[in-house]
């Protein structure tokens, strides 16, 4: 992709029908060649959720703080032990947690409010990204790279693809690490490559005083095949400090991981139809739908459903009494476990 491709503007009208188009043609969780296609994406809830405010202006509608429109940057980000600790990733306005291939987990975080001077450890994007993404905008997203069936997708889908190999001043490797866990990104050289990325906009978070009820909490751990994560409260800090497979996270340039509030979604986890270069197929994660999930914050779990109708649509979170679920203001972490 040329300097020109990657600053050429893609109006938003233009995102819907870039989504139907990788929808139709099997684009978005093709199952891998000789498997059942996968199930159709879940219907939503058939009751309406109550009408619900955005983030105040002034405010991210990523965090709820105080901050300006900004470029969204996210960025993949590698987790497995080799790559700990992360950097820059305390600067994240949002956290996902992704599975992907042998069970292990990445990480996509989400940049707007605050940019680190670096983050990283870097590495390849996945197909899940896709739409994931699409909620946001037009995004920029830097990676370390893809397999080669995957590419065209990216450079189609509604984001700004910022590969190492299309934007080689945004990435540094580290001598103090063996590759591929050396791979760092300069956030702010990355959005000088995607100078048209699209700024902050509600992607359906609400922020505000905590909901009645709830369960008092004081860690919750969610599992993957070969990952897991602890979250534990901090009553002194009001926060939820993070571990990853029994081991407290921390960053080299911040201390511990710490985000206000945790969304645990239970989500549909299938294969794709892409592999790695083991041959170890690629995990798909749907986003669209809806589901349950289980909001950490303020010391207590809460209940919730999730929605989010299609790929542009941001996603809503609801308590049982189809309210809105608000969030603490601050990091949010959004882990994507597989629905059992």
């Amino acid at each position: 992709m040329t300097d020109d491709q990657r600053g050429t503007r893609r109006p938003g009208r233009v995102l819907t029908v870039l989504l139907c188009a990788l929808t139709a043609a099997g684009l978005y969780g093709c199952s891998h060649p000789g498997t059942p296609e996968p199930s159709p994406t879940p219907t939503p809830a058939t009751t309406s959720p109550a009408p619900t405010t955005p983030a105040p202006t002034g405010r991210s509608p990523f965090t709820g703080l105080p901050a300006k429109p900004a470029p969204v940057l996210a960025v993949k980000i590698d987790n497995v032990a080799a790559a700990r600790p992360h950097t820059g990733l305390g600067s994240a306005d949002l956290v996902y947690v992704e599975q992907v291939e042998g069970g292990v987990t990445r990480l996509l975080a989400v940049y707007s409010s605050r940019l680190p001077d670096r983050t990283g450890p870097v590495r390849s994007a996945r197909e899940s990204d896709i739409e994931l993404l699409a909620q946001f905008g037009t995004p920029a997203l830097a990676y370390s790279g893809s397999q080669t069936a995957l590419k065209p997708l990216l450079k189609a889908a509604p984001l700004y693809p910022l590969p190492q190999e299309d934007a080689p001043r945004a990435f540094v490797r580290s001598a103090a690490r063996p590759a591929p866990h050396n791979l760092y990104l300069l956030p702010g050289r990355a959005l000088a490559a995607a100078p048209d990325a699209g700024l902050s906009q509600d992607i359906g978070f609400r922020f505000g005083p905590a909901p009645e009820g709830g369960t008092p909490v004081r860690e919750r751990t969610v599992r993957y095949p070969a990952a897991r994560y602890t979250f534990t409260w901090n009553a002194a800090e009001k926060d939820w400090r993070v571990a990853m497979d029994g081991r407290a996270a921390r960053t080299t340039d911040a201390g511990p991981l710490k985000p206000t509030t945790v969304v645990v979604q239970h989500v549909k986890i299938h294969p794709s139809r892409f592999h790695d270069f083991l041959g170890n197929v690629s995990p798909y994660t749907e986003s669209v739908g809806s589901g349950t999930a289980q909001v950490l914050r303020d010391g207590r779990s809460y209940e919730a459903h999730w929605s989010r109708p299609t790929a542009a649509s941001g996603t809503t979170f609801t308590t049982p009494a189809n309210k809105p679920l608000a969030f603490a203001p601050g990091q949010i972490w959004v882990v994507l476990a597989p629905k059992s």
